[in-house]
């Protein structure tokens, strides 16, 4: 992340999680993922079947809120309405390399997100910092100021973090990820895939429902079914940023019925 980062408040700084990690199967996974042995039993382990109702409560509870926030509301959807390229800062070409198979890996499995890399700062709307653990606290302090970084430290005490700032219309205009690259593959990948994907607009953290990777009492490392049904909620064109919770209620049957499809047919499940 360059020093020249707005200091426009984000909306939420997310704590994540630390674990063991689990595998999304087949395509732009992370390589390494295989030589980790948590990998195979949390993916049969895996909850894949929902009712509409326990998809429904986790993209509210999800989509609307934020864990820790600066300014701003946040009863409304939050979300990126145009492409979003992401660019990775780091020298440790080994991590850049898992992030861009993770990114890969979201654009294939969300159907209305248009998501990629980019070479360029100047060319990306969501910036990713790859710092080392002992560097953290002043890369925060770097971006929010040492006061709020305190705050941040003694609220929260992150191993990693996400923020958006987003326009009167709620659409998000730019996010910031950081992640530490020297705390081991569990870590870095749980991170990146948790940290990516909220600052895509789902960024508040329950701990009252149990599938989902934004819940400080669960780790996954991979793009679970359950998140990929409520990044495919957000991301459907039918649903705004903007929109209220009713809004999206008048709507949610048809997309849901349109998700389903999708999921289903991105993971090869049964009926």
């Amino acid at each position: 992340m360059s020093a020249s980062v707005p200091p426009s408040p984000v909306t939420r700084i997310a704590l994540v999680a630390l674990a063991a990690l689990a595998f999304v199967g087949d395509i732009a996974t992370i390589a390494a993922a295989a030589e980790l042995p948590a990998i195979a039993s949390r993916q049969r382990a895996e909850k894949k079947s929902f009712t509409d109702a326990e998809i429904v409560e986790g993209f509210f509870k999800t989509a609307f809120g934020a864990e820790y926030h600066l300014a701003g509301r946040v009863d409304r959807i939050r979300k990126f309405d145009g492409p979003v390229r992401v660019y990775a800062e780091s020298d440790r070409a080994d991590r850049k390399a898992q992030l861009a198979r993770i990114v890969d890996d979201i654009g294939a499995r969300v159907q209305h997100l248009d998501i990629a890399m980019t070479d360029t700062s100047e060319a990306a709307n969501v910036r990713v910092k790859l710092v080392r653990d002992r560097d953290l606290y002043r890369t925060i302090a770097s971006f929010y100021g040492a006061e709020k970084a305190r705050e941040i430290r003694s609220s929260l005490d992150p191993q990693c973090l996400s923020g958006f700032r987003k326009n009167d219309n709620y659409e998000i205009e730019h996010s910031d990820v950081i992640l530490t690259v020297d705390n081991g593959d569990f870590t870095f990948l749980d991170c990146a895939y948790e940290e990516v994907l909220q600052s895509l607009g789902p960024i508040n953290d329950t701990a009252s429902v149990p599938w989902t990777m934004f819940n400080d009492n669960v780790s996954m490392g991979y793009f679970d079914v359950y998140d990929q049904y409520i990044l495919n909620l957000l991301y459907d064109p039918r649903i705004k940023p903007g929109m209220t919770v009713q809004e999206v209620k008048a709507l949610l049957p048809g997309v849901l019925a349109d998700v389903r499809a999708w999921v289903r047919q991105v993971n090869d499940l049964k009926e």
